[in-house]
């Protein structure tokens, strides 16, 4: 497949409740796009890099349930901070495709509605770790937080987040619902479907959407 070039980079991020799927899916759309000649990236947060990885360990372990509310937030963006600097922008800036496994409207949903602490707190802090990088994409995998958490616990323990109250995760769920509704022209709320194909071609259809308008000609 011959190389395909951006007159600019792009930025994608997929986000959900646990076990929508968006790793999934980044994961299928990142090969799909690699596979029609498209530079691309793929990295993750919490982690993607190596300071990245040591503050996931923290955030994740069981053994970490006193870990409050606002530490879990610096935490988060620290680790955000830290990828945008050593990852995100150099391949935007190299015109790529970056596509990342969440970003800061995780924050907002789960620190912000979930965690009650105030939103416009954490936006300052999101506008502070990104340098005010934004997605052209979002994409929003919705699934009832119940089920998903069902998917999650299918082949492993859970993790420090997935083991707080269903309440909680309803929350975050609201919370990515009400993101949604009031930014629709970056974030595209999608239904998970039973078959991972059928979700994976209307994620296929924003994506290209969104390629198209930055692709270079000729």
């Amino acid at each position: 497949m011959a190389k395909k070039s951006l007159r600019r980079g792009i930025f994608i991020t997929f986000e959900g409740v646990e076990g929508c799927g968006k790793s999934t899916h980044s994961w299928s759309i990142y090969r799909y796009l690699k596979k029609k000649g498209y530079p691309c990236v793929l990295t993750k947060e919490p982690g993607g890099t190596k300071i990245g990885n040591v503050i996931r360990k923290t955030l994740l372990n069981p053994k970490n349930a006193s870990l409050n509310n606002i530490t879990e937030l610096f935490l988060f963006e620290a680790n955000r901070s830290q990828l945008v600097d050593e990852t995100i922008k150099p391949a935007l800036k190299q015109k790529k495709i970056v596509i990342c496994d969440r970003f800061f409207d995780a924050t907002v949903a789960y620190q912000g509605y979930a965690g009650g602490l105030k939103k416009a707190s954490i936006r300052m802090m999101n506008n502070l770790a990104t340098g005010g990088i934004k997605p052209h994409l979002t994409i929003i995998l919705d699934i009832e937080a119940k089920k998903g958490l069902r998917r999650t616990t299918r082949y492993r323990r859970k993790d420090r987040i997935e083991r707080k109250p269903l309440s909680y995760h309803n929350r975050v769920r609201k919370g990515y619902i009400s993101i949604a509704k009031s930014q629709p022209r970056r974030v595209k709320l999608i239904t998970t479907r039973e078959k991972i194909g059928k979700t994976q071609e209307l994620i296929k259809k924003e994506v290209l959407r969104v390629v198209a308008r930055y692709k270079a000609a000729g």
